[in-house]
């Protein structure tokens, strides 16, 4: 897939950073396994609505749902646990409107969500379930999911 070089992408970390900040401004807690399908989700929609990436990282079909290896390690210390990492607001004001209007509907629909649930709906759609054909339930994958395949998932449920 080529894209044309005005549209913007942001830091994976960036990104990140927009949903550990959302969590703390209201209190909800929000683990790295969380993130990691918020992270997702974001991708994807940008994919189907833009049709473009939101962030150049790949993110790959991992037992527990899909990661972005770079932001998984960032955050591994915390375990299961919520992330602890202040976040002010002039970070997050370098993500332009059209992105930080997508993040907030992210956000309002997914991020309500637990983990676990947010992991039952990955496994239930089928760009993970593509990328993980052919690989044991517990097997570790770096299999990317395909940009494409988002795309066209994604842009099929909103012509439903």
């Amino acid at each position: 897939m080529t894209l044309p070089k005005k549209i913007k992408k942001f830091p994976v970390e960036l990104i990140a950073d927009y949903f550990i900040w959302r969590s703390n401004k209201e209190k909800k807690p929000i683990t790295n396994k969380k993130l990691q399908k918020l992270l997702y989700y974001s991708q994807a929609w940008n994919m189907a609505i833009n049709e473009h990436p939101l962030f150049k990282d790949k993110i790959e079909a991992w037992v527990h749902g899909p990661a972005v290896r770079s932001i998984y390690i960032d955050f591994r210390s915390f375990g299961y646990e919520p992330i602890k990492k202040d976040i002010l607001t002039k970070n997050i004001e370098k993500i332009n409107k059209k992105a930080r209007e997508l993040l907030d509907e992210i956000w309002e629909v997914y991020g309500k969500h637990d983990a676990q649930y947010l992991e039952f709906l990955t496994h239930s759609e089928e760009p993970w379930q593509e990328a993980r054909q052919g690989i044991g339930t517990s097997e570790a994958s770096d299999n990317e999911i395909s940009l494409d395949k988002m795309k066209s998932y994604y842009s099929g449920l909103l012509k439903k």
